[in-house]
């Protein structure tokens, strides 16, 4: 009986940033909005977990579920078809490339290569937005993603106790 509650330990461990990532995309894309100089910003989590997720544990956060999330998204915040599926595409294979060359992981290290995946990834979203004659708020996304990058660390950090627990349930 013992060794059946460790494995659903486990396996909810497991599937926990799964869960929280379809969690937020049907909950909203913003999740956490922040009023600064009458602009609403949003941090966006999904681009934060996707690439921790992607880059530590791609087993966890399959591409499919990435694909599958942004659709989602795009439902729900009645954007054109495909649009966060690409952003989140995006991030995760700059997340897997920098798993490939990067030799030894740390926070700096993961912190700092989350940049190039953050500009690319709005790079991404605004085109798609600025050719289907949807208006952008220029301001608005930039902000979202200065404060997605100053919010990576804390994530960090908490994804890293995660994935202890989860170690420690599997004896790995």
């Amino acid at each position: 009986m013992a060794i059946h509650y460790r494995n659903f330990v486990t396996t909810i461990l497991r599937l926990l940033p799964l869960i929280f990532l379809f969690y937020i995309s049907l909950k909203d894309d913003t999740l956490f909005n922040i009023k600064f100089f009458n602009l609403f910003a949003s941090i966006n989590l999904q681009y934060i977990i996707i690439y921790y997720w992607i880059l530590k544990s791609p087993k966890i956060l399959g591409y499919g579920f990435v694909f599958i999330v942004g659709i989602i998204t795009d439902v729900i915040l009645g954007l054109p078809m495909g649009i966060s599926s690409l952003s989140y595409l995006a991030i995760a294979a700059l997340a897997a490339y920098t798993r490939i060359v990067t030799v030894r992981i740390s926070l700096l290290t993961d912190w700092f290569t989350f940049i190039p995946a953050l500009l690319i990834a709005n790079f991404i979203y605004f085109l798609v937005l600025y050719f289907n004659d949807i208006p952008v708020n220029y301001l608005s996304l930039l902000l979202g993603a200065l404060l997605t990058f100053l919010l990576y660390p804390f994530l960090w950090i908490v994804f890293e106790i995660l994935r202890k627990l989860m170690k420690v349930g599997t004896h790995a």
